[in-house]
């Protein structure tokens, strides 16, 4: 989806993180079509100290970020997830195509400074401000498909499905209504979009949540052929608001009613879940689902902590994503996972369950596995047939001095914040090389006028 064409090379890395562990003196051969291949011919460049595979963002959605810090003032009353969410909705009334597709250029030039090279954007604006349709009616969905090409990045598109305002079955408020759909609409969308699916651009199916999607329509879109064999999202038990009102009318916590009512398995990604029980934890872990974990905005909203220690002593795999934007990087991410648990708990390294076992390491390996399983594209590893989707940390920053094996990833996670990805290939072409990316001065220009302008009324 980017500008350039991969080009066929062979690379050496002093270190490259391949198999979960670090691998010395690295051959990574990259083919003509972006991906790592099993050989290749003599090195054309030494690409750097230590490289890692690049990592998935599974949850985002895009407009957030131009609103990002817009919302740190106290109101009259108590502040939550739910006056914030008032907030977003005005701050969307104003965003058609051409704004979205600057906002997210400009936000996916960040993610892959930052180390991501692949995102899902879980994607709910579709139709106009009045809820009237664009003339092309995927038009809000392409704008991100041509964002995610300016930049450069790997793309899992993830429409949503939007129904109902409650778990009552209240219509659609005033401010929500250019998010809807009726399932016969949104599974022609689904069919539209994934006509322009590609190496860099796979098409998934998001239900919103359990109050937006009533049980008939959740089983009419799994069981559509539109559906068969896509990855499937959805925010859920991410408030205690949520979890209440779902009891209240479906006899059910949020995710427990999900887990008895659907087949959940390696195909969805559970957004937030931060509301769990034992149980539930237990369960989801077993389903092979995904926990589609974003500290930084959970953290932001005030909504809670995941039951991580739990989790990953079930076998539960999870990924990270940065949501609502409040921070763009896959480091703040996983640091903040694991402070979370340390403040609750008031112990420290929560995620390494064993002795001897690094945190930065063993949260790394969690995401990029969860990630890409979240995403339904071949990433995540430094192996033949993946996405040539990689990083090279900067071996002359001071922050890695005197690192090896055994510490670099936790010096990468946890020490300081200076940036510290030199270099970004994605499928195959550099994307950031030297900290900068290769459009970044265009899409950056035109990003502020767009925000310039929704500032402007």
């Amino acid at each position: 989806m980017s500008e350039t064409t991969p080009n066929a090379a062979t690379y050496v890395a002093d270190h490259a993180w391949r198999d979960g562990r670090w691998q010395a003196d690295a051959r990574l051969a990259v083919d003509a079509r972006g991906r790592l291949a099993a050989d290749g011919g003599e090195p054309a460049e030494r690409l750097g100290a230590w490289v890692l595979p690049g990592m998935p963002n599974l949850h985002s959605h895009a407009f957030q970020r131009a609103m990002a810090g817009l919302a740190e003032r106290r109101g009259k009353s108590g502040d939550s997830f739910w006056t914030w969410r008032e907030t977003m909705y005005g701050f969307a009334a104003a965003i058609g195509p051409e704004e979205l597709q600057a906002i997210a250029a400009q936000l996916y030039v960040e993610m892959l400074k930052a180390g991501y090279t692949q995102v899902c954007e879980f994607h709910y604006l579709h139709h106009q401000p009045d809820g009237a349709p664009y003339a092309q009616p995927e038009a809000m969905s392409l704008a991100l498909v041509e964002a995610a090409r300016e930049a450069g990045i790997a793309l899992t598109l993830l429409p949503v499905l939007y129904m109902t305002g409650g778990f009552d079955g209240r219509p659609l408020a005033a401010r929500q209504r250019r998010f809807g759909h009726d399932v016969s609409g949104y599974l022609r969308l689904l069919e539209a979009l994934k006509a322009h699916e590609g190496d860099d651009l796979r098409v998934g199916i998001a239900l919103h949540s359990l109050r937006a999607v009533p049980e008939e329509a959740m089983r009419a879109v799994l069981a559509a052929g539109a559906a068969r064999d896509l990855p499937v999202h959805i925010h859920i038990a991410e408030q205690i608001g949520e979890v209440q009102d779902c009891l209240a009318v479906r006899g059910a916590r949020p995710v427990e009613w999900l887990l008895d009512h659907a087949e959940v398995d390696a195909r969805w990604t559970l957004v937030h879940a931060t509301h769990l029980t034992g149980h539930e934890t237990a369960r989801l872990a077993r389903s092979g689902a995904v926990a589609g974990l974003c500290p930084t905005t959970e953290a932001n909203l005030g909504d809670g902590l995941f039951p991580l220690a739990d989790y990953l002593d079930a076998g539960g795999a999870l990924g990270i994503g940065s949501d609502s934007h409040i921070s763009v990087s896959p480091v703040e991410e996983l640091r903040w996972l694991e402070y979370g648990q340390r403040l609750a708990t008031r112990h420290r390294n929560i995620a390494a369950r064993a002795a001897g076992d690094s945190v930065g390491a063993t949260l790394w390996r969690a995401a990029l596995r969860g990630g890409a399983q979240a995403a339904g594209l071949p990433l995540g590893e430094l192996r033949a047939g993946m996405r040539a989707d990689l990083l090279v940390l900067d071996e002359r920053a001071p922050l890695l001095a005197a690192r090896d094996e055994t510490s670099l990833l936790d010096s990468f996670v946890f020490a300081g914040n200076a940036p510290l990805v030199r270099d970004v290939m994605c499928g195959g072409r550099w994307q950031v090389r030297d900290f900068r990316h290769r459009d970044e001065e265009r899409i950056a220009a035109r990003y502020r006028r767009t925000v310039e302008r929704l500032a402007g009324g």
